[in-house]
């Protein structure tokens, strides 16, 4: 085996490690790929020898590919994310999570979470990521970052702040978030307006992000509100009927499908027995580069 085949080797040891670092930098799946083979092919220029620690090396190039992303996305939009984004969503049957999956979701990484993370500055996010997610010691993100390591624990302790109560914790037992979930779903198909509101959280936040070529109706948007929520569910009944459950970064979710294509992918988080937060993905072309499920109608 040569030099090369033998570093590849030590690198595909670290993919899924370096995929998880990225998803939760970037929120997105495509991205997260592209960061990783940035730093393929920057571990391939450089003197392999002289690392001693190729995980954590890897692991801060990845971080600083990731941070530069950031940052050119954020000087490409003129105003910040958009409320409605939706990251990428991670989708599982609900009997099995390939062991890929399993590495990339650990410390239950969920929609509402990632939402938030989106909400950090570039430099925030990443600190945050690196250190209370991978525990990254602050002496190696401030290289990234370009300042001192105090400061860098400052950029991690203000991104905390920020995520700390924001992002609702679903509840962990997958049998009782299903029960809520299939509730929700016969009242929708039921077309049943109180039941629907008994299984909502008063203070509901439903995220719809249908990209920027869907308008009418099915624009993007974001509901508050147990009623009004429930009235999108009623709107939107007849997505109800082909919808599908799966596990959607973890937690319970749906795809709702059309003679067999998928047409959105539904996260739910279900805390105390109600749902507290739902995402919903319905943009055709991230749809078109997910992995989903494939159901037959």
């Amino acid at each position: 085996m040569t030099e090369k085949e033998l570093l590849a080797d030590r690198f595909e040891e670290n993919r899924g490690h370096l995929r998880a670092v990225a998803y939760r930098m970037l929120g997105s799946l495509s991205e997260a790929e592209d960061a990783v083979q940035e730093a393929w092919l920057k571990l391939s220029r450089s003197d392999a020898d002289e690392v001693r620690n190729l995980a954590g090396w890897l692991t801060t190039v990845v971080g600083r590919v990731c941070l530069d992303m950031l940052r050119s996305r954020a000087s490409r939009r003129e105003e910040p994310m958009d409320a409605y984004y939706v990251p990428d969503p991670v989708i599982s049957p609900l009997d099995r999570i390939d062991p890929e999956q399993e590495v990339l979701l650990a410390d239950s990484v969920g929609l509402a979470l990632l939402v938030v993370l989106e909400t950090l500055e570039p430099a925030e996010r990443l600190a945050f990521v690196l250190h209370d997610m991978f525990a990254v010691p602050f002496d190696d993100i401030a290289t990234v970052v370009g300042r001192s390591p105090a400061a860098t624990r400052q950029l991690a302790s203000r991104a905390r702040r920020r995520v700390q109560g924001a992002a609702p914790a679903p509840d962990p037992d997958i049998g009782r978030q299903r029960q809520v979930v299939d509730a929700f779903l016969a009242a929708s198909r039921g077309g049943d307006f109180e039941a629907l509101v008994s299984v909502l959280d008063p203070e509901i936040v439903l995220r719809a992000d249908s990209g920027a070529l869907v308008g009418g109706a099915a624009a993007s948007k974001v509901v508050r509100g147990a009623a009004a929520v429930a009235q999108q569910a009623l709107l939107f009944q007849q997505f109800s009927m082909s919808s599908r459950l799966v596990l959607v970064n973890g937690a319970m979710g749906a795809v709702a499908t059309l003679d067999g294509r998928p047409m959105s992918v539904l996260g739910f988080t279900v805390t105390d027995g109600k749902i507290v937060a739902m995402h919903i993905l319905a943009d055709p072309e991230r749809l078109a580069r997910l992995d989903i499920p494939e159901f037959r109608d």
